[in-house]
């Protein structure tokens, strides 16, 4: 494992081990992976660390962990064995088990509280699930994923988490894609651990 010991340099080795593929998933996309720094148990290991790190620093503590489907699965649920944060899943329309909560945002209709969203991504439109009774009232969340690029995403974990009355603590990312401005889209405080 490589010997680092502070924030600074440990971000850089996590950097220098994230891959990217030009033209995936379609012509002029540069796509980043997080995947290259998961099958690296010693980069792995230092990615936990500064998760773990920052989310200690966030106060008042955060009571559980909403990942968005699927990278901040893997991302996160190594981190919830670690602590006692409890972990709620975002997933994709369809994939979500018990009673599914929906917020249409696209469409200004709410009806069961999906989150539909515009991800950018060739123009489609997307939707994100959560259980209904995943969240209590004013608990507090931290939504966590891979990637901020459009922040379509992002912004309907968000209003999913909003709609079911939890108190959204952070939005913490492992890359951001700053030129696509995807914070911008996102009402509540977003963390990137590397800006890209």
């Amino acid at each position: 494992m490589p010997k680092v010991s502070n924030m600074e340099d440990k971000l850089e080795v996590i950097k220098n081990h994230i891959k990217s593929y030009s033209d995936f998933p379609k012509k002029g996309i540069l796509f980043w992976d997080i995947f290259s720094v998961l099958q690296k148990p010693d980069i792995f290991r230092i990615l936990k660390e500064v998760l773990i790190e920052t989310v200690k620093t966030i106060q008042p503590p955060v009571e559980c962990v909403a990942a968005l489907d699927a990278r901040g699965f893997f991302v996160w649920t190594n981190h919830i064995f670690r602590t006692e944060h409890s972990f709620r899943a975002n997933k994709e329309k369809g994939k979500t088990t018990g009673k599914s909560d929906f917020l249409f945002l696209l469409l200004g209709i709410r009806s069961r509280f999906t989150a539909h969203f515009y991800n950018g991504k060739g123009g489609k439109e997307d939707i994100v699930e959560i259980q209904v009774d995943s969240i209590r009232k004013g608990q507090r969340v931290l939504i966590v994923d891979d990637l901020l690029a459009t922040g379509g995403s992002l912004k309907g974990a968000c209003e999913l988490i909003k709609q079911l009355g939890g108190d959204i603590a952070m939005c913490l990312v492992v890359m951001e894609l700053e030129e696509l401005e995807g914070r911008k889209k996102v009402s509540t405080s977003v963390t990137s651990l590397i800006k890209l």
